[in-house]
């Protein structure tokens, strides 16, 4: 089997769809910037985020465009039915409570016209990221039941699965600091662990990140399932 290729998730994206006026929700936006990748791509994109500082922050940047933002959740989408032709859970399905996963696609599915698409993008739990944010909350069964209710949409006919790609996506960090301040933004609960644990952090932070041009770098394993809503 080959090695993954290194890629980042835009550009592993627009290789495979024309994003150019395309309607997208970006489900679990956070501080916005995959929307404003988006939107400079020329898609018309609102981000939905329910944590209240990510969503302040995603509001105070800079615009790429005409993007926007609300505030909601996965599974109650603030969105009209048929109002977008693809929906995006950018390392974010996981994030919603496993009891409401299934309902999370299934809101996907309701905001999407037909034919539409849903793209879900998930940290694979391995490499050494995940030994890195693992310090600070083990996400290894969500994410493998976020990759189970994606399983379980299409075998229920909620959508058909057009491709799964499994690449490397290069998280880049400053240093410590804005790996602490991304990974306590989070939650308050991860704020306060991230903070007592600061010491072992910061060394194994320096431990497995790989410096590069003055940058700290992970290559997080990750995989993109493309999902399309049946047209009838």
């Amino acid at each position: 089997m080959s090695e993954p290729i290194r890629r980042k998730a835009l550009d592993v994206i627009a290789e495979r769809l024309d994003l150019a006026g395309r309607r997208i929700a970006d489900v679990g936006c956070g501080e916005g910037g995959f929307v404003r990748a988006l939107t400079g791509l020329g898609a018309q994109v609102i981000g939905v985020e329910c944590g209240a500082e990510m969503l302040e922050r995603a509001r105070a940047a800079e615009p790429a465009g005409n993007e926007r933002y609300v505030e909601g959740v996965g599974q109650d989408l603030p969105l009209p039915d048929a109002s977008a032709d693809c929906v995006v859970f950018m390392n974010s399905l996981h994030h919603v409570p496993v009891e409401h996963m299934a309902d999370a696609l299934a809101e996907a599915a309701r905001v999407l016209l037909p034919g539409g698409l849903v793209l879900v993008n998930e940290p694979i739990a391995d490499g050494p990221f995940f030994q890195l944010t693992r310090l600070v909350e083990d996400e290894e069964e969500v994410r493998a039941a976020a990759l189970a209710s994606v399983r379980s949409a299409c075998a229920a006919g909620l959508f058909v699965e057009r491709e799964e790609v499994v690449y490397l996506n290069p998280v880049r960090f400053d240093g410590y600091e804005a790996f602490a301040t991304r990974m306590g933004l989070i939650d308050a609960a991860r704020k306060s662990r991230v903070a007592a644990g600061e010491d072992v952090l910061r060394a194994r932070f320096h431990e497995l990140a790989t410096l590069r041009d003055g940058f700290f770098f992970f290559d997080q394993p990750a995989r993109l399932t493309i999902l399309e809503k049946p047209a009838s």
